[in-house]
């Protein structure tokens, strides 16, 4: 024991986790941490949360807000400092060897968090505060205590001890589950790469740019069938697995299936209530996609005709990116390949910041001394319309083998105040997968990628700008299909002519996109609507059917999905934007299981927020400011739809959907 204690005494004096960090704006010392230094600070980390967890439950005071929920919103301190990092990094630049500790680690902190909450006398203080008059709580403080005595019944409180227990081990696995899911997705994403020369991130634009029908059919089958080789990388019967723990935790917590579990306190609060709404929403899709089956059809006629494509040939799923992208160019006599010249990363990175800057008078200006997880990182500072510093975003947007695809916004440190008040500032992180540099040309973006950088930013707004009290309460910590807001309305200034001024420049020449470019991709800007909602809207129900199951039993992953294609009314050239086995949404983590139909809810509320832009002015100050302070500051301190109809003064149109990507 004395060793032990010798040991975490040498490590205090040496793990940058474990000291204060004396960076610029509180930015992790990245040059610092080594991988040696994450498994001993998120053990001590742990052990510290455990003993300030068990001075709430001796405290010989009666329960109060202040002494019970706030001191355990307070906790955590270097658990959440080291976690933040960890889970971070592993998934923008991971090795083999980080890998091993996040799977380590992984389990630790599960036991951990059920032993918060399945801690019976921490509970009773809980509940005592929560049963008490809660009239001298302001709303934030009553959000709090609602959520923090929530998560103890949806962790199993109420369970007997044999029943917890074997609600540990499930959560235990899950977590592990999670990980080889993800793990074995990047593997077989690059293998993909290896194979045909380009990441899964540029998938949708090789194929809409390979000639070869043959090869076209070959990248399909290769980016398609990721995890579902029959290799020692398939996930099927992960799948299975973490759908099955998944059932016999909802059942052990009172629920028929996972998405009754998941949706009971979430803004759509049944599964009924979202299968309706994407039923709807695919049914507009499926019959643009008709449409454009058979515009392309046309243009593959008259291949067959010149003998490119073999007689009787239709439109595959292969195709599809192929013809929309002929069909595309011959109606709007639009090149993504020109329009790209006039995004270069750095351009629209500024016009990123810029458009902020007009909405919501913040600042950015570059930091060059900090020491950032790759060099490909970049940070900024951002400061208030007064010179206040808001905080920091780090933007890592290039694909490498180290980082698994996609995108997405987390927090280095998240923003709260501390027990004297002051207020501690976000370090924000935006990654992406763009197009890197070549040898004779700067990094070019897509449509697509541009709109990408926007919605991430979106979401890094919402985090930059919070201004709530507490840590569980501040920035992104709201209900899943709430959480979109933010991202999706950020996307609606991309391609306004007004913002593509301050950031188009043509990367040679320096020109501003000229107008008749610009009319081009706003006329094409739903083109291709049917596909583009269609597998969204696919990948929706696929989760949903997934965790409505009440078994697995008997169920062949490959034939459960098909069937569930073939019930939503999925033509056959299009597939859901994730298969099962490459869904890491759903499966390699739990963040959007029974949650993926958030990105469509939630953009009904974007643009019906958008729609009051228009009306108003894109650029109206008081507008703006109404959604910074109504949305963007607030968190979680109150329930989504109150924060949302104080913005706009009514309920959502649930029309704005439909009507904003041409569907209705």
């Amino acid at each position: 024991m004395a060793m032990a204690f010798a040991c975490c005494a040498c490590a205090n004096q040496q793990n940058p986790f474990l000291t204060e960090w004396n960076t610029p704006y509180g930015i992790p010392p990245f040059d610092k941490i080594t991988n040696a230094d994450y498994l001993p600070a998120v053990k001590v980390g742990i052990a510290e949360q455990t003993a300030e967890i068990q001075a709430i439950i001796d405290n010989p005071e009666a329960p109060d807000f202040e002494n019970t929920v706030v001191a355990f919103d307070r906790s955590g301190a270097l658990l959440d400092k080291v976690s933040n990092v960890l889970f971070n990094i592993s998934e923008s630049d991971a090795s083999d060897e980080l890998n091993r500790i996040v799977e380590e680690a992984m389990p630790l902190i599960s036991e951990h968090s059920d032993n918060i909450f399945m801690n019976p006398a921490f509970f009773e203080r809980v509940k005592a505060v929560y049963e008490a008059d809660q009239s001298g709580l302001n709303r934030e403080q009553q959000m709090l205590l609602k959520d923090m005595y929530e998560s103890f019944i949806n962790n199993g409180i109420g369970l007997d001890e044999a029943s917890q227990k074997r609600l540990k081990e499930i959560n235990s696995e899950l977590a592990s589950l999670a990980l080889v899911f993800g793990n074995n997705l990047l593997d077989e994403s690059n293998a993909f790469k290896a194979e045909f020369g380009f990441s899964v991130a540029n998938y949708y634009d090789q194929m809409a740019s390979i000639e070869d029908r043959e090869l076209r059919e070959k990248v399909f089958k290769g980016y398609s069938m990721r995890g579902n080789n029959g290799n020692e990388k398939d996930n099927k019967a992960n799948v299975l697995r973490i759908m099955e723990l998944r059932i016999e935790k909802a059942k052990l917590l009172g629920y028929a299936n996972p998405a009754e579990w998941i949706l009971h306190n979430k803004m759509a609060g049944n599964p009924e209530t979202v299968d309706a709404f994407l039923a709807g929403i695919m049914d507009a899709a499926m019959a643009r996609a008709k449409e454009e089956v058979a515009d392309m059809q046309k243009v593959m006629d008259e291949d067959i005709a010149a003998g490119i494509v073999p007689a009787g040939s239709t439109i595959q799923p292969w195709d599809y990116m192929y013809y929309a992208e002929r069909v595309r160019k011959a109606r709007y006599a639009l090149d993504e390949s020109e329009v790209m010249k006039y995004f270069k990363m750095e351009n629209v990175r500024a016009g990123v910041f810029g458009n902020a800057s007009r909405l919501y008078g913040i600042q950015f200006e570059p930091i060059t001394d900090a020491k950032l997880y790759n060099p490909e990182c970049e940070a900024f500072k951002v400061t208030d319309a007064d010179g206040s510093l808001i905080g920091v975003i780090i933007t890592d947007y290039y694909p490498r083998d180290s980082k698994r695809a996609g995108a997405w916004m987390t927090n280095f440190v998240s923003q709260y105040k501390d027990a004297d008040g002051n207020n501690i500032r976000p370090v924000i992180v935006n990654v992406g997968n763009f197009n890197k540099p070549s040898a004779d040309a700067p990094a070019l973006l897509t449509i697509d990628q541009v709109e990408t950088m926007f919605h991430e930013f979106g979401h890094a707004l919402h985090g930059l700008l919070s201004q709530c009290t507490y840590k569980s309460t501040s920035g992104t910590s709201v209900k899943r299909d709430f959480v979109e807001l933010p991202s999706q309305i950020n996307e609606n200034w991309a391609f306004e002519p007004e913002v593509l001024a301050t950031y188009a420049f043509h990367y040679e020449t320096g020109e501003v996109i000229p107008d008749e470019l610009v009319e081009k991709v706003q006329a094409a800007a739903n083109f291709n609507q049917g596909f583009t909602t269609g597998e969204l809207c696919a990948a929706s129900i696929l989760d949903m059917k997934w965790h409505e199951l009440s078994s697995v039993e008997g169920i062949d992953v490959n034939a459960f999905e098909q069937k569930v294609c073939a019930e939503m009314g999925l033509i056959g050239q299009i597939i859901p934007r994730y298969r099962s086995t490459y869904f890491n949404h759903i499966f390699g983590s739990s963040g959007y299981s029974a949650g993926y139909y958030s990105y469509l809810w939630a953009e009904v509320l974007d643009k019906d927020a958008f729609e009051l832009f228009r009306q108003k002015g894109i650029f109206d100050k008081e507008t703006a400011m109404s959604f910074r302070h109504n949305v963007l500051e607030m968190g979680g301190s109150e329930e989504p739809m109150v924060l949302y109809k104080r913005f706009r003064g009514a309920d959502p149109d649930s029309g704005a959907l439909l009507r904003a990507r041409g569907l209705k």
